[in-house]
């Protein structure tokens, strides 16, 4: 039996705030118990399990995040666990104008169980890339894949790989010269944790394999590395499969949007 308390103990204790080097032009500020990161093309919020204030205390930390992000003419998102406390935040973000999305499920998975030499179609080559070309490639690949703007991700990943290029890991697969599927495992040296990112494929070619592939690249990387566990939030499309690799659904996740007035 899989004991999903000990799994969830350990995304709690060390996967709730930011770890490592900060990517290049960004910075990571504390504001009582929670992390402001600035520089992104949004602010971003991470709170530990309980971000420590209720009642009016916490409709002031929520608001100076707020305002501190509309002053930069950004917005903000603020990430929430379904198991975080205290149980008053969602409505409190609400009320300061915050927006929820489509929850994510949180599974976690043992590199070693789920590492697998990648079975891809044929034709189908995995790179492993970098370079600033591929990185716009990759950019223009989640726009059409998710089908909202994504062409900043060229400019994130960029600046991950500026400050710390072995902490991450970003994959193309490609037909010819078309990306098909994208990938990417982030590092977090001093815990047992790589994130799996990104995973998007083209609707002509999704139930071919390739995400399945990515998934057992990573976990093999990551088993290479040392790193014990595999962190995903899931959409309701990759969750069955990665449930079938043998990840464990811990809880589920929801990021709370709060866009600039129009």
């Amino acid at each position: 039996m899989v004991d999903t308390a000990a799994l969830l103990a350990a995304y709690d204790e060390q996967m709730r705030m930011a770890h490592g080097t900060v990517p290049s032009g960004m910075t990571y500020e504390y504001d009582g118990p929670i992390l402001r990161i600035v520089g992104a093309h949004v602010g971003r919020i991470r709170t530990p399990r309980d971000a420590g204030v209720r009642g009016v205390e916490l409709d002031r930390l929520i608001t100076r995040q707020r305002d501190y992000f509309q002053a930069r003419g950004q917005g903000v998102e603020w990430k929430l666990a379904a198991h975080d406390l205290p149980a008053e935040l969602p409505e409190r973000l609400v009320a300061a104008g915050f927006e929820p999305e489509q929850p994510s499920t949180v599974l976690l998975g043992h590199a070693e169980e789920v590492a697998a030499e990648p079975v891809l179609p044929d034709g189908v080559v995995l790179r492993q890339v970098s370079e600033a070309e591929d990185l716009r490639r990759f950019a223009d690949h989640q726009t059409e894949v998710i089908g909202t703007d994504c062409s900043w991700v060229a400019a994130d990943l960029g600046a991950r790989v500026a400050a710390a290029p072995g902490l991450i890991t970003i994959l193309v697969a490609e037909a010819g010269d078309q990306v098909v599927c994208t990938a990417i495992a982030t590092y977090y040296p001093g815990t047992d944790f790589v994130a799996l990112l990104g995973g998007a494929t083209l609707p002509e070619w999704q139930g071919r394999g390739l995400y399945r592939a990515m998934i057992a690249s990573r976990a093999r990387e990551a088993v290479a590395r040392g790193f014990r566990l595999l962190h995903v939030d899931a959409s309701p499309a990759s969750a069955p499969i990665l449930r079938r690799c043998g990840f464990h659904e811990i809880t589920t996740s929801t990021h709370y949007q709060w866009t600039l007035p129009q």
